[in-house]
């Protein structure tokens, strides 16, 4: 779940001649200590989602509040990097940020808090570092008597279904794919590691990002 505290473990593993394979999340350790990581490049991911921000709010003042991935892991770190670099200069200020821990009822529970701090109408926009915090921010708009989507933007990370369908009906405004189709590519890197092949040290998996309309185009189709 985060990234540090590592070393040990690997450092053990190594000692022991077992090779090791990453896939999806980062460490911190020393790339000596493991074979090859197979993944998702979160921080662009998170510059995608500052993008559309930038170009949505440009130099208008916006008031952002972010719903954040678990504290000290790496999609948490890098999406919050990505999406900064990306809105520098704009309009845009995260008035606040707290952890939902990635989890819909996380999400819910500090959206909530968020409006009665602030109130719908000094919140312009929800940045979740993934789909299931803005789908529960979705439900502490809507019982607050808010519109998602319109009265408060909504930008997210995965496009797993039902963030999609969310996108589709307008709830959340866009959405920066997480592709979780790994599988294959880790297994030919376990096959070229035990084969003792030279391998690289970090492979990425493509990411799409998707509007309303896009969304709709694709959810039927999309693999999950």
């Amino acid at each position: 779940m985060v990234e540090d505290g590592w070393d040990d473990v690997l450092q053990e593993a190594k000692d022991a001649g077992i090779p090791v394979i990453l896939e999806d999340r980062t460490v911190s350790a020393s790339e000596d200590l493991y074979d090859t990581w197979v993944g998702l490049d979160f921080h662009a991911e998170g510059v995608q989602a500052g993008e559309w921000a930038a170009t949505e709010f440009g130099d208008a003042e916006t008031n952002m509040v972010v719903l954040e991935g678990t504290t000290g892991s790496a999609p948490a770190n890098e999406r919050a990097a990505g999406f900064d670099e990306a809105i520098a200069g704009t309009g845009i200020t995260a008035i606040d940020s707290q952890t939902g821990d990635f989890t819909r009822d996380g999400g819910k529970s500090v959206m909530e808090g968020y409006i009665a701090n602030y109130g719908l109408d000094g919140i312009d926009l929800v940045y979740a570092h993934n789909d299931d915090m803005g789908l529960g921010a979705i439900e502490a708009i809507e019982s607050a008597g808010g519109v998602p989507g319109e009265d408060i933007k909504i930008v997210t990370i995965d496009a797993v279904k039902d963030g999609m369908q969310a996108l589709v009906d307008g709830k959340i405004n866009f959405i920066v794919e997480c592709n979780p189709l790994l599988g294959e590519k880790a297994a030919e890197l376990v096959k070229s590691v035990l084969a003792g092949e030279t391998v690289d040290k970090a492979y990425y998996v493509e990411d799409q990002s998707f509007t309303q309309e896009q969304a709709a185009e694709v959810i039927d189709s999309r693999a999950y």
